[in-house]
């Protein structure tokens, strides 16, 4: 039996909503998975279903650089918010995103590419800059997006600088359209992505592993009824829509217009554009999603001092 400690019941609880109680039961019935205890709460109708992105814990910059059908994301961490405000760091993070643009968004390229006037890999300037900055500098990922024919839109949220802040996304859209149009329905639904956080662009594309593992909890949420089987899966079913309308992002409400799905919305405008819109695909890094963030003991720090 695994030792269930009071940081993972409060983790538990921060990630599910559910009570402190509530949260210490699951995982000893579930002897300390953090996953199915979530699954166990969400099955007791305890927690709501809830997308297991990390919290965002580390600092430092997401950079966003597009080139008509190509696009790119990076994302360079730091210790403290401070450098983000940084103009050297800042100009690192930018001339890492036009590097990342030439490769095409290949992380491992990304890290070996020469580093603009410096006769240094990119990689090995991240290392020189911590020398120059005073705190400990991370190449974290990169990724990129592009289509044949049409355009890759961009959009920044909490930005501090042209193409960089803290959450980056991009939208590859493929069409005959004029870029000035494809542009303006581009940065509606990058804005859009930022907003909702989708999983997947249409029903066909969602990963079956998550997909079986709704199905699981839905079906194990309606056997609790006590219904029969038949109004069982109809109840699945349905629930199964509302799934879908959470995370997919054709079938979500558009946030620019609640009462028309992205669907429609991206229809509508291919109408206005004279040619049809197709989302090939689409990005989106949340700064230091996936990482924990380092908890300073003050206290400690204080009586350390002291002594």
């Amino acid at each position: 039996m695994a030792e269930i400690t009071a940081a993972a019941v409060k983790a538990l609880r921060e990630q599910s909503g559910a009570g402190m109680m509530d949260c210490k039961a699951a995982l000893v019935e579930t002897d300390g998975d953090m996953d199915a205890a979530m699954d166990f709460l969400r099955t007791k109708g305890l927690a709501a279903a809830a997308k297991k992105a990390g919290r965002a814990a580390s600092e430092g910059l997401v950079g966003v650089k597009t080139s008509g059908t190509a696009g790119v994301l990076v994302e360079v961490n730091s210790e403290t918010d401070f450098v983000a405000r940084n103009e050297v760091f800042q100009g690192f993070v930018d001339n890492v995103a036009t590097v990342a643009l030439d490769v095409q968004g290949d992380f491992e390229a990304l890290k070996a590419a020469a580093y603009p006037g410096t006769g240094r890999s990119v990689e090995e300037e991240a290392t020189q800059l911590v020398a120059t900055i005073g705190e400990n500098i991370s190449l974290r990922r990169s990724a990129g997006l592009g289509v044949g024919n049409g355009l890759v839109a961009e959009y920044v949220h909490n930005h501090v600088a042209p193409g960089l802040g803290k959450i980056g996304v991009l939208v590859a859209l493929e069409s005959d359209a004029p870029a000035d149009k494809l542009a303006q329905i581009g940065k509606q639904l990058a804005m859009h992505i930022c907003s909702t956080d989708p999983q997947a662009i249409d029903i066909g594309s969602v990963d079956p592993a998550a997909l079986e593992r709704e199905r699981t909890i839905l079906t194990d949420q309606a056997r609790e009824s006590g219904r029969p089987d038949d109004i069982i899966a109809k109840m699945v079913d349905g629930r199964l829509r509302k799934y879908f309308e959470d995370t997919v992002l054709l079938e979500q409400a558009f946030v620019l217009d609640t009462d028309v799905k992205v669907a429609a919305a991206v229809e509508a405008a291919g109408k206005d554009a004279g040619a049809p819109i197709k989302v090939a695909g689409f990005l989106r890094f949340n700064l230091g999603e996936g990482l924990e963030r380092k908890e300073d003991d003050f206290a400690g720090e204080v009586a350390r001092m002291t002594n």
